[in-house]
C-alpha cells in the first residue's frame, strides 16, 4: 500500500434555557478540568449579500451519517440533489459532491448553498456515483494498513439504485428573502449489506434520511466546516473563506466568536485554512461563527485518524495518518492512504474548541494514540509537508453500551465502539461526562443509561490518551441513543 512520508517541521448545537447556544468555552474548561482531576486521582460568488431573484429563497444542505461498524471511510459522489413541488423541479446541489460519510460520524458539514424559486416542495431526489469503502487492516505489532473497495475490486463496491427519491415528512417552504435547510444523512449501518459472518458483500443500497430543517434548528448546526481564507476584513469581523466546488462565503464573527489558541480574526491571512462551527443568518446567508480554529497557515492541510504511534508510549517521533481530506487538491498528497507524519516536538498542539493555554496538557507529542481524529498544517513543497500544526478535533462514535458498566461517582461508562474501538482502541473505551454533555435520543442524562439500552449508542467528542494507563478515554460532548 502506498505510504505518503512527511518531512519534520523546524454540535449538534446545545442550548440553555433561553435557547440561545451554550458556550462552548465553559463547556471545555469544565471538561478539561474534569479530565485532569480524572488523570490525577480523564467550501461561486461572495455570498456576504447573496443576490436573490423575485420570488426566490435560499436553501443549504448539511450532510450527516449514522456509520457501519468496522468501515472506516465511505465515500461517495453526490452527483445531484433536486427538490420538486409535483410540477417543478430545482436543484439544490453545485455540480458534483464527492464526500466521505463516515469522517462524520455524528457531526454535521454544510454541502451547498443555493438560491431556488420559493415554493412549497414536497419529495427529494438523490443521485449517487462511484461508492467506495475503506476499512484498515490491523496485525499488531505491524502497522496497520488500509484497503479500498471500489467498483473494480473483488468483490465490487455497487449501488443497488444510483437515484432515491423520499418524499419528505415536513415540506421545504421555500419563501422569497428567506433561508431554509434540508439535511442529508446517510444511513450506513442500514445501506452496506454484509453477510452471515459480517464481512461485507460489496451491495450498497442509499438508506436516506432527508428532511426539511431551519437555520434555527439544532439539526441545522454546522460543527465540521473546512475552507480555505480568500480575503479578511478585520475591522469589519469578517472574512471570506472559499468552500466546495470554488462557492465563496462570508464568515462573521463578534465578541462572542470563540478563536482556538487565543488567535484572532488579525491572525488570518490568505494563506490560511480554517475550521469553522456555527450557523447561517436566515435572510442573508452569511456565516455567524461561534467558533473558528486556523488549521494552516501555508495554504495546505490534511485530516484523518491516527492508526499508529511511533513509539507507542513516551514522546512520539512519528504517527500514521490514514488521511480522509486534504486542501488544496492535487498536490500528491492522497486522502485514502496511510502517511507516516514525522515529528521533532517543534510542532504547536491544539484542540479544537479548547480556548486556552491548557491545550499542551492534554495533547501534545506525549499524548497521542490510535483512534484520535487530527489535522496537520505547513508548507507543502516538492511532494512534502513540513508539519507545524497539529489540531485535536472532534469525532463521533456509534456502538454499545457494556451493561452495568455506568460509574455514577466517575460520571463514566464503559462503551464498545463499533469500529474503531475492536481496531485500534483494542476493547471497551470509558466515556466521561461532564455537566455540560448533551443527550439525545430519549436519553436525558446519565442515569438513563443505568438500564442498560440495547440500542446502539452515538457518542461526539474528543479522544484524550490518559497518562497514567496510555488508554484512549472519551470526553463526550454528546451521546445519543440511535434506534435499531
Amino acid at each position: 500500500m502506498p505510504m505518503n512520508r512527511c518531512v519534520p517541521g523546524a454540535p449538534p448545537q446545545w442550548h440553555n434555557r433561553k435557547g440561545k447556544p451554550m458556550n462552548h468555552k465553559k463547556w471545555l474548561s469544565a471538561v478539561f478540568a474534569f479530565t485532569w482531576i480524572a488523570f490525577l486521582s480523564g467550501c461561486g460568488g461572495v455570498s456576504s449579500s447573496p443576490m436573490t431573484a423575485a420570488q426566490s429563497g435560499t436553501v443549504f444542505v448539511t450532510g450527516t451519517d449514522a456509520p457501519l461498524p468496522s468501515v472506516v471511510s465511505f465515500q461517495v459522489d453526490i452527483t445531484g440533489i433536486t427538490v420538486t413541488d409535483g410540477n417543478n423541479t430545482q436543484s439544490v446541489l453545485s455540480g458534483t459532491q464527492t464526500v466521505d460519510f463516515a469522517r462524520l460520524n455524528g457531526l454535521r458539514t454544510l454541502l451547498d448553498i443555493n438560491t431556488i424559486p420559493a415554493g412549497t416542495y414536497t419529495s427529494v431526489t438523490a443521485t449517487l456515483a462511484n461508492p467506495q469503502i475503506g476499512y484498515l487492516n490491523v496485525n499488531p505489532p505491524a502497522r496497520p494498513t488500509i484497503s479500498t473497495l471500489n467498483g473494480t475490486t473483488s468483490p465490487a463496491v455497487t449501488l443497488t439504485q444510483s437515484s432515491v427519491t423520499i418524499p419528505l415528512s415536513t415540506p421545504l417552504v421555500v419563501s422569497t428573502g428567506n433561508i431554509i435547510g434540508l439535511k442529508f444523512e446517510f444511513d450506513l449501518r442500514k445501506s452496506i449489506a454484509v453477510d452471515s459472518s459480517g464481512q461485507i458483500t460489496g451491495a450498497v443500497t442509499p438508506m436516506l434520511d432527508l428532511k426539511a430543517i431551519t437555520p434555527n434548528d439544532a439539526d441545522a448546526y454546522v460543527d465540521d466546516f473546512i475552507a480555505g481564507v480568500v480575503s479578511v476584513n478585520a475591522s469589519g469581523n469578517s472574512f471570506i473563506i472559499q468552500g466546495p466546488h470554488g462557492h465563496q462565503f462570508t464568515v462573521n464573527v463578534n465578541g462572542q466568536t470563540e478563536w482556538e489558541g487565543s488567535e484572532t480574526i488579525s491572525n488570518l491571512t490568505s494563506t490560511s485554512i480554517v475550521e469553522i462551527s456555527g450557523t447561517l443568518d436566515r435572510t442573508t446567508a452569511t456565516f455567524l461563527a461561534d467558533s473558528v480554529g486556523i488549521l494552516s497557515q501555508d495554504r495546505f492541510y490534511a485530516d484523518g485518524l491516527i492508526t499508529y504511534v511511533n513509539p507507542p508510549t513516551n514522546t512520539a517521533t512519528d504517527f500514521d495518518l490514514y488521511v480522509r481530506s486534504v486542501l488544496p487538491s492535487g498536490t500528491g498528497f492522497q486522502s485514502g492512504e496511510i502517511s507516516t507524519i514525522d515529528l521533532t516536538g517543534n510542532e504547536k498542539y491544539f484542540i479544537y474548541w479548547m480556548h486556552n493555554s491548557w491545550t499542551n496538557h492534554f495533547f501534545n507529542a506525549g499524548l497521542m494514540v490510535p483512534g484520535q481524529h487530527v489535522s496537520i498544517g505547513g508548507p507543502f513543497a516538492s511532494g512534502a509537508v513540513t508539519v507545524k500544526r497539529v489540531v485535536l478535533r472532534h469525532e463521533g462514535h456509534t456502538g454499545t453500551l457494556v451493561a452495568s458498566s455506568v460509574n455514577f461517582n466517575a460520571s463514566t461508562f464503559q462503551f464498545n465502539s463499533n469500529g474503531l474501538a475492536g481496531v485500534l482502541f483494542n476493547g471497551p473505551v470509558t466515556v466521561y461526562v461532564t455537566p455540560f454533555t448533551r443527550f439525545g435520543g430519549g436519553l436525558k442524562s446519565l442515569s438513563d443509561l443505568s438500564s442498560n439500552p440495547t440500542n446502539p449508542l452515538r457518542v461526539v467528542g474528543v479522544v484524550l490518551k490518559d497518562p497514567i494507563s496510555g488508554q484512549p478515554v472519551f470526553v463526550a460532548r454528546g451521546v445519543e441513543e440511535l434506534p435499531n
